[in-house]
């Protein structure tokens, strides 16, 4: 029942790791080092290095920039294209770090179950994000990196310290991803046919068009 309970605990560690890399990954390498560093919380061995003072520093200042990055409109989609190719690859490599000891296979399944987690929360965020900026007011991105932040916060301590709980939130978290994600690309496409049409001369055609209205009555 120990064993269960310890595979639990490092599922809920790894897939949380990964899943707040999407979102924010200097946040969740910050929590997770502070926690490591004080002693709250006795990080595996694959993911102690998180607890270093370096690292910790330099996750602070990276999210530090980041916060403020995230809250411009533009410049939080620049900064989500960039990073891409960082938050994706890291929630892979910080779910190996923490499932790597389990068995020979863990490791290579932990690389695929958190690269693509990663990848989903980051494509939920970033594309969300593009939408926003499509209104010239900044309060809608302030609010929604602010929520993103808490998200974050609360969710890896939701993975450290209640991992079934989390588990709970992330198979929700999933199934409203795939819901949302065809939305979120089908809007993306209409904002690239409407700057196309504004450099062209063209008139887009409007956002509701792409929307399928259920069937009236007969």
């Amino acid at each position: 029942m120990e064993s269960y309970d310890n595979l639990v605990e490092t599922l809920s560690l790894g897939l949380g790791a990964a899943w707040a890399s999407g979102i924010n990954l200097y946040a969740a390498i910050l929590v997770i080092g502070l926690l490591g560093a004080t002693g709250s919380f006795d990080l595996p061995p694959g993911l102690e290095v998180l607890a270093n003072p370096l690292v910790i520093f330099a996750a602070g200042v990276m999210y530090f920039v980041e916060f403020f990055a995230d809250k411009i409109p533009g410049v939080d989609t620049g900064w989500d294209a960039i990073h891409t190719f960082i938050r994706i690859p890291a929630g892979a490599m910080l779910a190996a770090g923490a499932m790597g000891d389990l068995a020979p296979g863990a490791e290579i399944a932990a690389v695929l179950l958190g690269g693509g987690l990663a990848a989903t929360t980051h494509a939920t965020k970033a594309g969300s994000r593009v939408l926003m900026n499509t209104s010239p007011e900044p309060v809608t991105n302030w609010t929604a990196s602010v929520a993103e932040d808490v998200a974050v916060f609360g969710g890896v301590w939701a993975a450290l310290y209640h991992p079934w709980i989390f588990l709970g939130f992330l198979v929700v978290f999933l199934i409203v991803a795939a819901w949302l994600l065809p939305k979120i690309w089908r809007g993306i496409k209409w904002v690239v046919r409407k700057i196309r049409s504004f450099f062209g001369g063209e008139k887009p055609e409007p956002m509701t068009s792409h929307i399928t209205a259920p069937p009236g009555p007969d």
